[in-house]
């Protein structure tokens, strides 16, 4: 909350890129807050509460403001609706997300329903990125913004699975390899941070396709196989008549 505010007071002064790297500081610790909590075995209801508390600030009324005061108060009332349309949608995906905490069936729990609130703000953000990283002055087309920012928003708030990176559990084989892929990325963010994130956001954009057709296939295999258990236990059950009836005659 605390970044999330001190990205809304960099927006007013106009130093975009550091209200920028604010949110995504606030998105690295909130990635990193409740491994932390889980280590130090201090999770509690209190805790995923004011989580979620926090993230409607940093994720939701700080990005929205951001990109008012970057671009979209030339748009005036409407900009200003935009941007409440915005942190209203990422109240809702957060509420929607503790109301199905611990509910969702087994073969969702590497999935989230909708886009997360972080990466809905890291991706409401990307045309600040862009304009970043090459000379397109996206600050100047409020208009294009504005229809991002609103897509990005139903994003959030639809129930699309999108990929859950918390619960992966990669294998010996390939810890050498990811490591190494991660210093990369860390050596290429040195260097060129705004093009890295950019492409980054367009790389997870482009994985949702996948992440839908992998949960249908998981989603149809769970329904195949309930329908398995239960014509096998019908079968069991008219099995036991049979052989009470016979037992009875």
């Amino acid at each position: 909350a605390c970044s999330g505010i001190t990205g809304i007071k960099l927006a007013i002064e106009g130093k975009w890129e550091f209200a920028v790297l604010a949110i995504i500081l606030a998105a690295i610790l909130d990635a990193l807050d409740g491994r932390m909590a889980r280590l130090l075995k201090a999770e509690s209801e209190f805790g995923a509460q004011l989580d979620s508390l926090a993230d409607v600030i940093s994720f939701g009324v700080a990005p929205a403001l951001i990109l008012y005061f970057w671009s979209l108060h030339s748009l005036q009332g409407l900009g200003w609706a935009i941007s409440l349309f915005f942190a209203v949608c990422c109240c809702m995906r957060l509420a929607r997300f503790n109301a199905f905490l611990g509910k969702l069936p087994p073969y969702a729990y590497n999935y989230f329903q909708g886009m997360p609130a972080p990466l809905g703000a890291l991706l409401g953000l990307l045309p600040i990125f862009a304009d970043l990283s090459f000379p397109i002055f996206f600050k100047d087309y409020s208009g294009a913004v504005a229809i991002w920012l609103i897509l990005i928003s139903f994003l959030m708030v639809s129930t699309i699975p999108t990929f859950s990176f918390k619960r992966v559990k990669i294998s010996q084989n390939m810890l050498a390899p990811l490591l190494g892929f991660i210093a990369l990325i860390l050596a290429v963010l040195s260097g060129n941070p705004w093009k890295t994130i950019t492409i980054l956001c367009l790389l997870y954009l482009a994985l949702i396709p996948l992440s839908v057709l992998t949960y249908a296939r998981l989603r149809r295999e769970a329904l195949h196989m309930r329908t398995s258990d239960d014509s096998d236990g019908e079968k069991e059950s008219l099995e036991n008549d049979k052989a009470s009836d016979k037992k009875d005659s």
